[in-house]
């Protein structure tokens, strides 16, 4: 399940399948994609992923993977429509980011996590293929070796690796972690929708 909330100006896509790790199906999926395609609609300055409990989202349903979601093309859609969205985009990370679910936190423009967060992407290890954007958006971040570790040798890393690599760019405590995200967002949520598009088409 996928909550959507709109307050100043600011859409929180909360993540909610607290009983299943927050793994993704093919409709929770299809839900946040129509929820980011309605933003822009709906006149946000900001956008925030979070997850429900202390994890993420630990990647794909298995259920679903062995159906077919693993390569399913609405990952990368999602993807996409987030990297393209004219506003700011904040994964707030609450805990564990894995497998798939990768790919919609990379598209944002930046991540801030919990300490307790771990982040690995073991598509060699299940031998699958990772989404097409996701190598080129990781190696961007954190470079090409790094990108290779997570998802040809399946390292796992914690918070603070995360953050000496550059994946996350802040660490916050779990009751202060979407405050500090609607606080990053401020600036944003104070400015015109133009002015925000402007300043996004600087950064490449």
């Amino acid at each position: 399940m996928i909550n959507v909330e709109v307050e100043g100006r600011i859409l929180t896509l909360t993540v909610n399948r607290t009983e299943k790790a927050n793994s993704l199906t093919r409709l929770m999926l299809e839900e946040m994609d129509a929820a980011v395609a309605q933003a822009e609609m709906k006149g946000v300055r900001a956008v925030i992923l979070t997850g429900a409990g202390n994890v993420f989202s630990a990647g794909a349903d298995l259920e679903d993977a062995r159906a077919g979601l693993a390569t399913d093309p609405v990952w990368e859609r999602l993807s996409a429509r987030i990297a393209s969205l004219p506003c700011l985009t904040i994964a707030a990370l609450n805990g564990t980011l894995a497998g798939g679910a990768m790919g919609m936190a990379l598209a944002c423009d930046f991540r801030v996590c919990v300490p307790g967060a771990k982040f690995f992407y073991p598509v060699m290890k299940l031998g699958f293929l990772p989404q097409p954007s996701d190598p080129r958006r990781l190696a961007a971040i954190v470079g090409p070796a790094r990108a290779k570790m997570l998802l040809m040798a399946g390292v796992r890393i914690d918070a603070e690796e995360a953050l000496s690599w550059g994946l996350v760019d802040r660490i916050y405590a779990p009751e202060t972690l979407l405050p500090e995200a609607r606080a990053l967002a401020a600036d944003a949520v104070g400015a015109s929708a133009d002015h925000v598009a402007a300043i996004k088409r600087f950064v490449p």
